[in-house]
């Protein structure tokens, strides 16, 4: 402690246990964290039951003839033209539509010509 390297100082054993538990914990993290590849249909899946539980949010605050298929036009329109983005940030743009945000798009397609 003089100045001296604390290297030198013996760790408590319970020390060590912490240290490789915190290791552990650190590898698990690392694996959650890889990508998870789905197949075409799994991501359909995914993204079918995602949009439905929009539409029940919705229906629930009043819009009652709103489809999974709407949610998706609306949500998918966006990325016309960059392309489709990660799974994480489709999952997102799903579950944070805004009823407004719905409804504008919903009124912009009917003066596009789009068919309802």
């Amino acid at each position: 402690m003089n100045g001296e390297d604390n290297e030198q100082v013996p760790h408590h054993p319970e020390d060590k246990k912490n240290e490789q538990a915190e290791a552990n914990e650190t590898a698990s993290i690392d694996s959650e964290e890889e990508e998870v590849s789905l197949t075409d249909i799994e991501l359909n899946e995914l993204i079918e039951s995602l949009c439905l539980s929009k539409v029940e949010e919705f229906i629930m605050l009043g819009y009652e003839h709103v489809s999974g298929k709407d949610i998706w036009d609306c949500v998918s329109d966006k990325y016309r033209k960059t392309g489709v983005p990660s799974l994480h940030q489709i999952v997102n743009d799903i579950l944070s539509l805004k009823s407004t945000a719905f409804m504008n798009w919903m009124t912009i397609s009917m003066y596009k010509g789009a068919q309802f």
